[in-house]
Parts: structure tokens; sequence; C-alpha cells
């Protein structure tokens, strides 16, 4: 069977790869001329940047994914644990390291607010359970229907691990410090929605971050899509950069061509891995698609973001892998991205500094810098905007290292949200997706399967099971077992 996968992002991958080791025909078109979607890395002057991911967490997920190729991460790429995980900072002086040691951490929360060592061990047990229950079986469903938890056991885990309670409460029910909330929030605000809106269910990313901890692929996530690209070459996946799908072809609710690049190429389905509204609106004829524009401007997206990759001929102190600016209020923040949807007055910032763990990312004696500042999707994003933004994270930044080293920065892009919409055709220019809130999680996602196109799928951060890298990888997993289940039924 010849199958047209659509993007190349870690969805595209993981689907491309475990459709050819079927035996099927695959060829994956990209847009861009490199492959791995917003994972893609720049290098220039000696530097590497990876443009998107930048946090591995659930390291078991990408093992699990291997596992089915007879494959480990470490055939491909040192896995490293980051001790301090991330560091939150509150001031100048003011700050806190997130140790990988779960005891240390403990005692790092009793510190802070008293008897909360015990209840952080409570909460992350429970995180650990929606972990175990939700990335073991749960997070693998296709989300077609409420069909898919009534089984006893699954319509009970779905209640024990809160799938449609608030966040908010759930955390506010074992804290009290704002400092404490905050590194347990910040994980929603980066990629989800306002913790009030986000099912209790996400406590599971503490259990991987607090817990399981924080690790960093040497040679940067450009080593991870090596890896996928390497399996999916393996697996007998051709791909092909460069290449714009325009259009389909259908006949008979089904699409038989697909028209990249002007050229007319026959295919049995597609895996759309692309962006879902993009790829309904802009490739199938108006009667063909599943959701009309009302649906998708009524949806809550998880943030666009401004972007500064930096190169800094100096090292800085005062920085380590992972620093998190929470040094302005994080609830306005929020209600500025979500709700009031306007570019911040006192954003948070995030600054990723991996020379400080891998030197293979700069020159000797410098820095690799990643500044990203979450914002609403939808934002006009023109240069003197950026540059506002940028000098209001730079001012901070130098004031909390105690140097200005503006002076020293040998290379400076930014990205945003125009940027997105040109490389991803990304709706609004979301960076990651749809919000996992309390009506857009598991069944109330858009469908997997087209509702409307027989041989069409969709995998990715706007489907099951939602915004992240694990979840991307397991997104396209499911799409190629829905692809086969579909096919397998017709014969």
């Amino acid at each position: 069977m010849s199958i047209s996968v659509i993007g190349s992002g870690f969805s595209g991958l993981s689907a491309s790869a475990l459709l050819a080791a079927k035996g099927n025909t695959v060829t994956v078109y990209e847009k861009n001329d490199t492959i791995g979607g917003r994972a893609r890395t720049i290098q220039s002057n000696g530097f590497v940047f990876d443009m998107g991911p930048s946090w591995y967490w659930m390291p078991d997920v990408f093992e699990r994914y291997y596992n089915l190729f007879d494959r480990t991460a470490a055939d491909f790429y040192e896995l490293k644990k980051l001790n301090p995980g991330f560091r939150v900072i509150f001031g100048v002086n003011d700050y806190i390291d997130v140790p990988e040691d779960f005891d240390q951490l403990c005692s790092l929360f009793e510190s802070i607010e008293k008897g909360s060592a015990e209840k952080l061990k409570k909460f992350i047990t429970q995180a650990e359970y929606k972990y175990k229950v939700g990335m073991a079986d749960m997070v693998y469903l296709p989300g077609h229907s409420i069909k898919e938890f009534m089984s006893i056991s699954l319509l009970k885990d779905a209640i024990n691990i809160q799938l449609f309670s608030s966040f908010k409460k759930h955390v506010r029910s074992y804290f009290k410090n704002p400092r404490l909330i905050a590194i347990i929030e910040f994980p929603v605000l980066f990629l989800g929605a306002m913790p009030k809106d986000t099912p209790a269910l996400y406590s599971l990313m503490n259990y991987a971050g607090l817990k399981q901890g924080t690790f960093y692929p040497m040679g940067g996530f450009g080593k991870v899509v090596e890896a996928f690209k390497k399996i999916a070459i393996d697996s007998g996946v051709i791909f092909k950069t460069s290449e714009n799908v325009e259009r389909f072809q259908l006949q008979n609710r089904s699409i038989s061509h697909i028209i990249s690049n002007g050229k007319s190429i026959e295919t049995n389905a597609v895996i759309a891995s692309a962006d879902y509204q993009h790829i309904e609106s802009k490739l199938l004829p108006k009667e063909f698609r599943s959701y009309d524009d009302s649906y998708w401007n009524k949806k809550t997206f998880a943030p666009s973001c401004l972007i500064y990759y930096l190169g800094v001929n100096k090292k800085v102190d005062k920085l380590i892998h992972h620093n998190l600016f929470f040094d302005e209020n994080i609830e306005e923040h929020a209600k500025e991205i979500y709700k009031d949807k306007k570019w911040p007055k006192k954003p948070l910032f995030y600054v990723c500094c991996p020379s400080k763990t891998d030197p293979s990312v700069a020159p000797e004696g410098s820095e690799n810098l990643f500044l990203l500042m979450p914002i609403s999707p939808g934002l006009q994003d023109e240069e003197e905007t950026r540059e506002s933004y940028y000098t209001i994270m730079m001012d901070r930044l130098c004031k909390y290292v105690g140097e200005d080293i503006r002076s020293n920065i040998v290379y400076k892009k930014s990205y945003s949200v125009s940027n997105f919409i040109n490389d991803y055709n990304a709706y609004k220019g979301n960076a990651y997706g749809l919000a996992n809130t309390l009506s857009q999680t598991a069944i109330l996602k858009p469908k997997m399967k087209s509702k409307k196109v027989d041989n069409l799928f969709f995998a990715g951060q706007l489907t099951v099971p939602g915004p992240g890298v694990p979840p991307s990888i397991i997104s396209g997993q499911i799409a190629a077992t829905e692809l086969m289940k579909s096919f397998k039924s017709k014969i």
C-alpha cells in the first residue's frame, strides 16, 4: 500500500517508520528543506541551536518507541540527567534550584513551607499513578468516542486520575506558598492553559519533571530527530524535502492523489502530521472538511512564543542549563496569553543555556542562549515589537547575571508568530497546538480520523494526545495503528 505522510515533525516520523515496517511504501513530504518540523536546528558560526524542543521529559516514551524497532536511545545519543533539573528565578539573588534527587527536593519544599515535604510526597505519589495509568494505556487511545472509556477499569481510572477536574484547585489543596505553586504550575503556563482550566490529570507532568527528572540528549534535540529519521530510513521510508503539498484529489470519499509542487502523485492513504486546520482549510474542498472556521476560532490554543537564538562570545555566570524567569506575576502573564490575548506588560520568560552541559553546541569559551517568552497566538509580531521585548528580557537577564552581555552577542536571530505561520502553516502562529483544557481533553479534541474522507488520518499537536514531544511521538503511533486497522477491516 502506498501511504503519504505530510510533515516530518515527531508525529510524522513516528507514524512513517511504523507503517513502512509493516511493508507499506511510505513517502514523507516536508515543505521545508530539512527534516524535523519544530525540532529543526540552526547551525552558524560554530553554534548549534535547537529551534524548538529543549526539555527532554518522559524518557520512557522515547524508549518505548525505540524498542518497537529493537533499539534504545543509547544507540543514537548519550542521555544526561541534569542536576539541578532547572532553576526558578524570582529576583537578582533570589532563586530556587530544583535538584534531581527527590529527597533533596522534599527537604527544599519543607524549608519553604512547613509540612510541604509530606504533602509533596503524597502529591507526587498521586501524580505517579496518573502517569502510569495515563501514559501506559489511556494516552494511546485514539479518542474516537466515550466508548473507549467504558470498560470498568478505564472508567474507574478516568475518575481516579482526575481527567475532568481542575489543576489549579488540585495544586492549591496541597501547597500555599506562591513559589512552590510556581514550580508546580510552570509546565501548564508554557504548554497548556490557565491552571484553573487545565485537568488535574496533568500533575503527571510534575511526576515526569520532579521525580523522573529532566534530561538532555548530548548534541541537542537534533540528535533525537536524526535517530527517528534513521529508524524511518532503515524501515524503508522515503523522504522528500522542499515539497509543498498543495491539495488533494478525491474520488468516492477517498484521496486518490496528492498535488505537491504541481505534481500529481497517486496514494492509497494519507497521514497529515502538519497543521490540522491548514490541511482541512487549504487542501480539502469545503464539503470534505470535518471542522469549519468557526470551530477553530472558538478553540483555546496553547501559546505561541517569541524566541531569540543568541550566540555569546564569552561564558555567562549565574546561568544553568534551564532558567525560568518568574520574577513577575505568573497569573497576570497567563491571563494575557489566554484571556486578554495581548502582548504582556510584565512577561515571564525562559532562558536555555545548553552549552553549560554540552560543549559541542558553542565554540570554546562561548555560550549558546535560547530566550523564549510565551505569548498569545494570533498577535502581530513586527520587528519593532520583537525588539522591544528583546530589550525587556535582556535587561532582566543582564541584571540577574550582573553584567551587560549585549556587546558580546555575535549571533542573533528572532522567531515568532509569523515564522510559525510561514514555516509550519501553524494556525494563528501557535507553537504548541491545542491547549489541554477541560473541554479539549481526550475525546474532546479534533478527531484523528477524518469524518468525511475515508483514507485521511491526522497526527500531531492538534489532535490526541496533545502538545509536547512525547505526545507527538505517541500521536504518530496511534495514527499509524488506526490507519492499518481501517484498511484491514476493508480487506
